[in-house]
């Protein structure tokens, strides 16, 4: 392998070697000098629309857009000069100028780029007419609210919807001043191929994308003293919560998240994990049960809410595929109103079951007509982590300094597989340990799956489960499906089994999440899930007791009658547009 080529410059008279191919911003990060950014996002394709990051080049006969332009030998740049801070400073005025100002009550006040940078070069007046839009919010998902009047036109969303996950439900329509980013012929998300996975609205720099907030609906059933209120906890959540109370990236804050539950007024506090136990149950039999009896392989997971719509929109001849088992927190909310209202002698209508999830798709998938029976729902409300922060803080509670307390039993029960749904490659290694022991009989000596684990777009794994090799296939990231899922269906690749999760990373990085621009943010949120797997006494889901005694009095046997009617669903074909 050829060493790379070093490039030597010059920037703000100190001299910098990088690597051929880097950007003057990316060469001004490594010498320690910040260069401003709008558009620019470390994981997305470089575009240098929003112009917020000129600098200087000697020779050059304008200021260049740092993050797109290559070094080059000899170079010299300048970031700090009159003419470079009055220009950022004219760009930033203008984009004020044509935005929705109402910042005390904008979703992300106090965490907006644009008010940042406007805070960091001094601008205390906008000095051009005001160019704001009045359109009315899109409305029309359940999982995310649009709002053109706050958009600045930085691509970010348009980028990851289209590089990213490979869906392009957002783009630029029109032209001059009247440009702005939506879906095709102007309808609203509901209305197009959007998977509700929430990238937009993690890479948007400002309040124009923001989940649709059901922290009202939960205060409410709170304060209803006819309500019997529980909350499951997904495990990514526990993972990422600690960010937005200033803890360090990867804090594992479970016993704190769980204190503060209770502190919130939550009747019951219990674990989404013990349903991700169930979910590997019911999907490793059905598995079991296709190689053993025939049936369409692979068998593909079906725990993503996001990818299930995105296989509605633009794989429906592989629906047969999708494992009919539905996800954790649909499992976990037909349990609570059938299984734990029968135990504590509840009405279901009387019981208000929340989730706590990582994911905006959620709030789609809680909200589908096949997960209600009687027209009682599943889950009746979806918090993303974000909104029980805000929820937290609301009620005065300092996550950090409160107790570490326990979740409540049963349902809050769970393994170290269960922990580790939460990471992409998760639910394909739980679902082996479990498995390969249901069809050898015999304990594994080792049960951590290296080879599903990892950030690459496609793992590939192959698997002795008894006599039979396992093909396995883990992906992440709704565009490395697609890409995968074409092969397949020209014939070029075969698994017996696939795992996909439509955020890049699996749920750690999901949409509701902190928002974070950091590959090793997402490492060390990974790391937190695996730590709390070393620390359970049962790492494998079928050895965990509360799942066993759910089979034993109430269930029967995984992929019995009755758990398809509560725990299985189907999926149909919707339209591409």
């Amino acid at each position: 392998m050829n060493p790379l080529k070093m490039i030597k410059l010059t920037i703000n008279d100190r001299s910098v070697e990088v690597a051929e191919g880097t950007t003057i911003l990316e060469a001004a990060a490594q010498a320690g000098i910040n260069i401003p950014t709008l558009c620019h996002h470390p994981e997305l394709r470089k575009e240098g629309s929003c112009r917020v990051c000129v600098v200087e080049v000697e020779g050059a006969r304008s200021l260049v857009a740092s993050c797109v332009h290559p070094v080059m030998e000899g170079m010299v740049v300048r970031t700090n000069t009159d003419r470079v801070r009055w220009t950022r400073k004219n760009i930033i005025e203008l984009l004020v100028a044509a935005h929705d100002r109402d910042c005390l009550t904008c979703d992300r006040n106090n965490n907006c780029e644009l008010q940042r940078l406007a805070q960091d070069y001094g601008v205390r007046e906008v000095r051009f007419p005001a160019a704001v839009r009045h359109d009315p919010p899109d409305c029309s998902s359940e999982s995310i609210i649009r709002d053109t009047n706050k958009c600045i036109l930085c691509g970010r969303c348009i980028r990851v919807c289209k590089d990213i996950q490979g869906v392009s439900a957002l783009g630029l329509a029109f032209r001059g001043s009247r440009t702005k980013v939506g879906p095709a012929f102007n309808r609203g998300l509901a209305n197009v191929a959007c998977t509700n996975c929430g990238q937009c609205v993690a890479v948007c720099p400002v309040g124009a994308l923001k989940e649709r907030s059901a922290i009202d609906d939960v205060w409410k059933a709170l304060n209803d003293k006819a309500k019997h209120v529980v909350v499951q906890v997904a495990p990514a959540v526990r993972a990422a919560l600690g960010e937005e109370f200033g803890m360090r990236e990867g804090s594992l804050v479970t016993g704190k998240m769980v204190a503060a539950l209770r502190r919130l007024g939550f009747d019951r506090v219990f674990d989404t994990q013990f349903a991700a136990d169930v979910t590997i149950m019911e999907e490793g039999h059905e598995l079991l049960h296709r190689l053993e009896n025939g049936g369409p392989l692979p068998l593909i997971t079906s725990c993503s809410p996001g990818w299930i719509k995105y296989c509605e929109h633009f794989y429906p001849q592989l629906l047969a595929n999708v494992s009919s088992c539905k996800s954790p927190q649909q499992i976990f909310g037909a349990l609570v109103k059938t299984y734990y209202a029968e135990n504590q002698g509840l009405d279901p209508k009387s019981i208000f079951s929340v989730s706590v999830m990582p994911c905006t798709a959620k709030k789609f998938e809680a909200a589908r007509p096949e997960m209600a029976r009687d027209g009682v729902r599943d889950v009746d409300a979806v918090l993303t982590t974000r909104e029980l922060a805000r929820m937290i803080r609301e009620a005065g509670l300092d996550l950090p300094s409160l107790p570490e307390e326990e979740f409540d039993l049963p349902m809050g029960m769970s393994t170290g597989a269960g922990a580790i749904f939460g990471v992409t490659g998760g639910v394909m290694e739980a679902a082996l340990r479990t498995v390969v022991e249901t069809v050898t009989g015999k304990e594994l000596r080792h049960i951590e799956f290296e080879a599903v684990r990892g950030f690459n777009g496609v793992k590939e794994a192959t698997v002795a489960v008894g006599d039979r090799i396992l093909r396995a296939a883990v992906v992440h990231g709704l565009a490395n499906a697609g890409e995968l899922l074409g092969r397949f269906c020209r014939g070029e690749v075969s698994y017996d089994f696939i795992e996909i999760m439509a955020c890049p990373g699996g749920c750690i990085a999901g949409g509701g999440q902190p928002r974070s621009c950091s590959k090793e943010t997402l490492q060390m949120r990974a790391n937190a899930l695996y730590r709390e797997d070393l620390g359970k006494k049962v790492r494998k889901s079928h050895e965990n007791p509360a799942v066993q005694e759910v089979y034993q009095k109430f269930l029967g046997k995984p992929l019995s009658e009755k758990s398809h009617h509560l725990l299985h669903t189907s999926y149909e074909k919707r339209s591409d547009l």
